[in-house]
């Protein structure tokens, strides 16, 4: 990974961009005429974004310590709404909930300990509850869910600690590719080769989406001054593999969204979902 900057410049640089876009988002909103189906959840779509960007950006500007606090405070949320999900058992959703705040925490004040010794003690963590249960029915898939959202949402993350201000340049291009994606696939999606579902897990995403996901990365990518071939092609699978990954687990659990809280989107996983995966790639690529 050729692109590497503290997150106080990565900031610097993110804030006129998404300001813009912002900006002219609320301008486009605004003037939807009332009879747009879609118009009311665009505007609460927006309204959340204009909450949102601040809040992310601020606490990565504040240096590894805000990292932090904004990585534990999405792990413990977004572990909580994956573990009603997955039906987990008290003893499983303690353990998510501890590994969301002290894998940030480790990648913060010892990032040297995050090696193959504390991928051990995940293991022997998530395994731990059915283990001491004796549960012989489901104690296997109890650990293997518990596993995959020890991986899928603490680990994930960490990078926005590790990564510094590369994490910045993520979020922007996440968000942007997620607008993209939307824009194109409304706009070419309609029929044709581009029209076709990538996968029965969310018939609503179209190789059209695709598209739109493509260039938004990339611009947004450039325009933060993060543009690398590496970096766009995480940023890309991200998005696209991020969101039916959730769509997967949301259909086995039988529910429309992750949670409701989150005006225009559900909950916080319907959010973050395409950045968890571009995190755990990027990292995978560039550490």
């Amino acid at each position: 990974m050729s692109v590497a900057f503290v997150a106080g410049e990565a900031a610097a640089r993110a804030v006129p961009v998404v300001a813009g876009a912002l900006g002219a988002g609320g301008v486009a909103v605004a003037a939807l005429p009332s009879r747009v189906r879609m118009r009311a959840e665009l505007r609460r779509r927006w309204r959340t974004w204009a909450l949102a960007a601040p809040l992310f950006l601020g606490a990565l500007w504040a240096g590894r310590a805000g990292a932090f606090a904004l990585a534990a405070g999405l792990g413990v949320v977004a572990v909580a709404e994956y573990a009603r999900m997955a039906r987990l058992e008290r003893g499983e959703r303690a353990v998510l909930g501890v590994a969301a705040v002290l894998l940030p925490a480790a990648a913060w004040l010892a990032p040297a300990g995050l090696d193959l010794r504390a991928f051990a003690a995940l293991l022997i963590m998530s395994a731990l509850p059915a283990l001491l249960t004796g549960d012989t029915e489901h104690g296997f898939t109890r650990a293997c869910r518990t596993l995959f959202g020890v991986l899928w949402i603490p680990v994930s993350l960490t990078g926005l600690v590790l990564l510094d201000g590369t994490a910045v340049a993520l979020g922007v291009a996440v968000a942007f590719g997620d607008v993209g994606a939307w824009c194109a696939g409304t706009a070419l999606g309609r029929g044709g080769p581009l029209a076709r579902p990538l996968s029965p897990l969310s018939p609503n995403k179209t190789w059209a989406g695709v598209l739109g996901t493509a260039a938004a990365t990339a611009l947004a990518l450039a325009a933060v001054g993060a543009l690398t071939l590496t970096l766009w092609a995480a940023v890309l699978v991200g998005c696209v593999l991020g969101d039916l990954l959730e769509s997967m687990v949301k259909r086995e659990a039988g529910v429309k969204d992750a949670g409701t809280w989150l005006p225009g989107f559900g909950g916080l996983l319907d959010r973050v979902d395409s950045l968890l995966l571009a995190l755990l790639l990027t990292m995978a690529v560039g550490l």
